[in-house]
């Protein structure tokens, strides 16, 4: 069994107080525990820096653990949860569900771990195959470059918002979703961004130009995330349909 860890804060510039948006009658960070929590991999922690969160998650039952409220991204606080849960280092994966991905299907968070059955492998992510032609060209698509060594999984070299690789062939649509080999997430926080990464905003270009290994697992959906008020309200039609 591994950790399963939401990060979750409150400021967010286009949708603030999103993680505590209601979503088909639970707070927005409920409803992805709950998918967690549905993927039944191992104990489902939501990382954050706001006590509010931290109510909503306990009053429905969740765990939740507080962390600093200057971290720039959630690697950096999943890293300081897992540090304090687990100071000992017992868990060697630990898996980062993002806090607005509420539609997030758990057979794709139990897919993640697939890839991280090579111990090569210091990150694990997910793809989905790009459909829509209008997605091809989108920045807010971010693309993985790699090649398919076995059917459906990835090694991966490169993550872009450009319309990539060039030429005929499919292209590949990054979930954000990872599994870190834990030893990588601390070697990955105590690095600077680096260059492409600034460029593309992309945080998981870092470990690919620190040489890290990072593989995806294919799966058939791309989970809904939550950025604006239209998103939200896609959120809620989808959930509310589902219950």
């Amino acid at each position: 069994m591994t950790l399963v860890l939401i990060p979750a804060r409150l400021r967010a510039t286009r949708l603030p107080g999103k993680p505590l948006a209601e979503i088909a009658g639970l707070p927005m960070i409920v409803q992805v525990m709950r998918r967690a929590e549905e993927a039944a991999i191992g104990e489902v922690v939501v990382c954050t820096d706001a006590e509010e969160i931290a109510q909503a998650v306990r009053a429905h039952g969740g765990r939740a653990v507080m962390t600093r409220a200057d971290h720039e991204s959630g690697s950096d606080r999943i890293h300081e949860a897992i540090e304090a849960l687990d100071p000992r280092g017992t868990q060697e994966v630990v898996v980062n569900v993002q806090g607005d991905l509420p539609t997030i299907a758990p057979a794709a968070i139990r897919a993640v771990l697939a890839v991280m059955e090579e111990p090569e492998v210091a990150l694990g992510t997910l793809v989905a195959e790009i459909h829509r032609a209008e997605d091809r060209t989108a920045s807010q698509v971010v693309k993985m470059v790699g090649t398919e060594w076995a059917p459906g999984r990835f090694r991966c070299h490169y993550f872009t918002r450009a319309t990539a690789p060039w030429g005929e062939g499919p292209l590949w649509h990054h979930i954000g979703l990872y599994a870190w080999r834990r030893e990588a997430l601390r070697r990955f926080v105590a690095l600077p961004p680096s260059v492409l990464e600034r460029r593309e905003k992309l945080e998981q270009l870092r470990a690919i130009e620190a040489g890290m290994r990072v593989d995806a697992q294919a799966v058939d959906d791309v989970p809904l995330g939550v950025d604006t008020p239209e998103d939200l309200e896609r959120a809620r039609a989808l959930l509310g349909a589902a219950a």
